[in-house]
């Protein structure tokens, strides 16, 4: 799996194992992808939360963004700017340390703060029993109830309640000299906040507006916090897959063959050199078909051309789709009306009477057919029975409720129920405020849905997954 989201082989894996760096997340881009193009939800905030990090992916018409730089080696976690840059193909997101390892601490001023420093799997929480003494994200799931010590990782190991409590008072509680249930509240409040924050940040730099998106959750610790996470971003519609624990792997199994290649060839819209242009995707066509159809033989392939382009006199530029015909002089005109638009969806405007210059060309070739949009078939409704209850602290009332408990296994296509509530699986719970309603789609993607928003219900999205 590479960085930029498809299979590749493993001859050009040794050659370029670079192109790997980043392979995990982009597997859970590819899967955010394909399950919105079933869910028809066009634009997507893709977040996956894991044991250390959080990963924030916007998907714009079922297509995750791409770059072409990389930070490895980082001197200073997740900063932009302490590491070793690198041009290489890749799923373009944010990593934040958020993840359910990450400690929370209270700084010299006074302040919770969590991460980046995580206590990953050894010694891990407090609640691992493996030597672990301070507080994480995990220990403050346990202590608000989200995470049923008796049940965690299919019962496959089970959580000390007590060594989570103490970690949490003497970490958080003393110091800010509150509640252990209100410190535990504040580490989860805090991490959210702080992914909510990266994830404004992210949509602004790309001009996009996160209320007109729905999120997509995975990851081990992803479907606890998503519906926290959406609240604070004002997204009305949050979907979590079947099985959202693996969802990077699954993301390999629907990852197609695919290679990148980019060449640098400096040039101007009004010195425009079709020949030129045609003889250079010649060169990039050659090297990539070469590779991708060594690992997909009997595969019809599909190729994606870009050029990175900006105005003269601009530090930063944009990537524009181009024909995939043998190119024209004619071209040019289409090729600047490409690069208008993207310009003027992302800033608001253009600039007259500007020349455009093109940096690189680039060339995707890959196998298999555009993902797919879902049918509209829809299932009967039915209240499904709960399994358990369970104390959860719920912030609004500052103070534990019991509430039910549905496993998501015993489900099917058309359960629906209200929120607050947990779904409970095999790897992951999914915590569901009351601001949301739930639903299993004919998909067996969990769909919640906000109950209000803005004052108003909850629109826009996929109108048949309400």
């Amino acid at each position: 799996m590479t960085s930029g989201g498809g299979m590749t082989t493993l001859e050009s894996s040794i050659t370029n194992p670079i192109r790997l760096v980043e392979s995990g997340p982009s597997g859970g881009a590819v899967l955010a992808c394909g399950i919105a193009a079933l869910t028809r939800e066009k634009n997507v905030l893709s977040f996956d939360m894991g044991g250390t990090t959080a990963k924030i992916c916007l998907i714009d018409n079922y297509q995750a963004q791409t770059a072409r730089n990389f930070e490895i080696a980082r001197a200073a976690r997740f900063q932009k700017g302490s590491g070793m840059p690198v041009r290489i193909p890749v799923v373009e997101m944010i990593e934040i340390g958020a993840g359910g390892g990450s400690i929370a601490h209270v700084d010299s001023l006074g302040r919770l703060a969590i991460g980046p420093q995580s206590a990953g799997s050894v010694p891990g929480p407090a609640c691992y029993g493996k030597g672990g003494k301070r507080a994480t994200i995990t220990d403050a799931d346990l202590v608000l109830g989200k995470i049923d010590a008796d049940n965690f990782a299919e019962k496959k190991m089970l959580l000390d309640a007590a060594a989570s409590e103490q970690s949490i008072e003497v970490d958080v509680a003393q110091p800010l000299k509150i509640p252990t249930s209100e410190a535990a509240f504040g580490i989860s409040e805090m991490v959210e906040e702080n992914m909510a924050n990266a994830a404004r940040i992210h949509s602004v730099e790309h001009g996009s507006d996160l209320t007109l998106c729905s999120m997509i959750a995975f990851g081990g610790a992803g479907p606890l916090h998503a519906a926290s996470l959406a609240e604070k971003l004002n997204i009305g519609r949050v979907i979590v897959p079947d099985n959202s624990s693996v969802g990077s792997a699954l993301g390999f199994l629907w990852a197609p063959m695919a290679y990148e290649v980019v060449r640098s060839s400096y040039m101007t819209l009004a010195n425009f050199d079709a020949t030129h242009v045609n003889k250079l995707y010649q060169q990039l066509g050659d090297e990539a078909y070469a590779i991708v159809r060594a690992g997909a033989p009997y595969t019809e392939l599909k190729e994606t051309r870009t050029a990175y382009m900006r105005y003269i006199g601009q530090g930063h530029e944009i990537e524009v789709l181009l024909p995939k015909h043998e190119l024209t002089l004619a071209d040019k005109l289409v090729i600047q009306a490409e690069y208008e638009q993207h310009y003027s969806r992302l800033y608001g405007r253009t600039i007259p009477a500007r020349d455009i210059e093109i940096l690189s060309w680039a060339l995707v070739v890959s196998s298999g057919d555009e993902l797919t949009e879902g049918s509209h078939s829809r299932v009967e409704s039915y209240q499904p029975k709960t399994s358990d209850y369970r104390d959860v602290y719920i912030p609004r009332q500052k103070a534990y409720k019991n509430i039910p408990v549905y496993w998501r296994p015993d489900l099917s296509p058309g359960a629906e129920f209200d929120g607050p509530a947990l779904l409970a699986e095999l790897q992951t719970t999914t915590f569901i405020t009351d601001n949301f309603n739930a639903r299993i789609d004919p998909y067996r993607n969990l769909v919640l849905n906000r109950k209000i928003l803005d004052g108003l219900s909850t629109g826009g999205g996929a109108s048949w997954l309400k």
